[in-house]
């Protein structure tokens, strides 16, 4: 009797709400590829967990995958094109072999902090020339994991890509 009154109880107060999954829009595909543009990446509100790794080394980041929704999350290990503008990260006989490709060119110097679901790492390790300022797509495998340097979350999205991109249209 004191538990069904107790569960009662907690029904009439309110059980905390559990994160609103976002409805993400499908994605087109282009032949075998995902087409995944910043409307669906961007489409939800990711905010990147508080964590000090200095405070305790020894324990594991939080991840935030609960904010992840589904639709996002599946399309992990999926072939997939991208298209953003470009930002190097790591540079190799002046090719970029990492860079991010980003939602926008607001964060520049002048520009504002994106949003964590708003860039997608991409790896070429043979490397590609820098393109700025004009919106490029890469193809290759997809994968929503978040990742971490030194401790500190750097990105949720990662993309393998297979060659060189091609400046969208």
């Amino acid at each position: 009797m004191f538990l069904r009154v107790l569960a009662l109880a907690f029904l009439a107060i309110g059980a905390p709400a559990a994160p609103a999954q976002a409805q993400v829009p499908a994605p087109e595909t282009d032949g075998s590829y995902l087409k995944l543009g910043f409307d669906r990446l961007s489409s939800y509100k990711f905010v990147a967990p508080e964590y000090d790794p200095l405070s305790n080394p020894k324990a594991a980041p939080p991840t935030g995958e609960e904010q992840i929704p589904a639709a996002v999350k599946a399309w992990s290990g999926k072939k997939a094109i991208v298209t953003g503008f470009m930002l190097p990260t790591k540079l190799e006989g002046g090719k970029a072999v990492e860079f991010l490709l980003m939602a926008n060119q607001m964060a520049c110097c002048y520009g504002t902090v994106p949003n964590m679901n708003d860039w997608v790492i991409v790896r070429m390790p043979k490397g590609v020339p820098i393109v700025q300022d004009v919106p490029i797509a890469f193809r290759g495998t997809f994968r929503v994991n978040p990742t971490f340097e030194s401790g500190y979350m750097t990105g949720i999205y990662q993309l393998e890509a297979e060659g060189p991109g091609q400046v969208a249209e």
